[in-house]
């Protein structure tokens, strides 16, 4: 059975993940990170892809990017794991792949969910127990973000730049927000949303994406997932 394309829409935000095979680690030293962050931030600039939020974990990496046009998040993705595999394999000499299959994106409600996306991927490394607080993790957009440091391939999101306009109080509203705990519901939606690669929003969202597609979106039933639905955490 022929796979289902991706949902895509020009201007939506989408929800990557991308893991390493096996869940194997796909970082193993500090030059390793800098060179996956070099390759995502000429690439994101040439494709025309604004990424908002990253976390780069040692066996998976988390995007939240809003593409300019349809197969442009595709394409990055394609590309960049093209480069690091190589990348990998050359300096370790190892063979093989490194990812485990094809990417995982959901479309994301910038209305109701975007700024959730945003904590839960910046605090991935402090639910994995790496760090006690994202501020101490370096491969995120955290610093960007919560801290005004300088990071080049960091876009701030129209709705993110909305919580102030002046810089200084806009990061001081945003770390009050990633010091309040996603809800338990909530983790659990992203998870599902992102394993079964469903738009992640309101009905109202979902509906529009599906009328905009011509297909189906989410589940036939459209509601938050029942807890016992989960999939294991990403």
């Amino acid at each position: 059975m022929p796979r289902q394309p991706r949902l895509d829409i020009p201007g939506v935000p989408q929800h990557v993940v991308q893991r390493g095979n096996d869940r194997q680690p796909c970082f193993f030293r500090e030059e390793d990170y800098l060179r996956y962050l070099g390759e995502l931030t000429e690439l994101a600039l040439r494709l025309k892809c604004a990424v908002h939020a990253y976390v780069l974990m040692t066996n998976h990496v988390h995007l939240l990017l809003t593409p300019s046009g349809v197969g442009q998040v595709s394409r990055l993705m394609q590309a960049l794991g093209r480069r690091y595999v190589r990348y990998v394999n050359d300096r370790y000499h190892r063979s093989g792949t490194l990812w485990e299959g094809r990417y995982k994106p959901c479309l994301v409600d910038r209305d109701s969910y975007l700024l959730h996306g945003y904590r839960y991927i910046e605090l991935n490394p402090v639910r994995a127990r790496m760090v006690d607080d994202p501020a101490g993790y370096r491969w995120s957009s955290h610093g960007a973000n919560a801290l005004g440091q300088h990071d080049a391939l960091v876009t701030p999101h129209a709705n993110f730049l909305a919580l102030d306009p002046d810089p200084c109080r806009r990061q001081a509203t945003y770390r009050e927000l990633v010091r309040q705990a996603i809800s338990e519901d909530d983790l659990i939606a992203i998870r599902l949303h992102l394993q079964r690669q469903h738009a992640l929003g309101s009905d109202r969202f979902r509906a529009a994406i599906e009328a905009q597609l011509g297909r189906r979106a989410g589940p036939a039933r459209i509601g938050r997932p029942a807890k016992r639905q989960a999939e294991s955490a990403l």
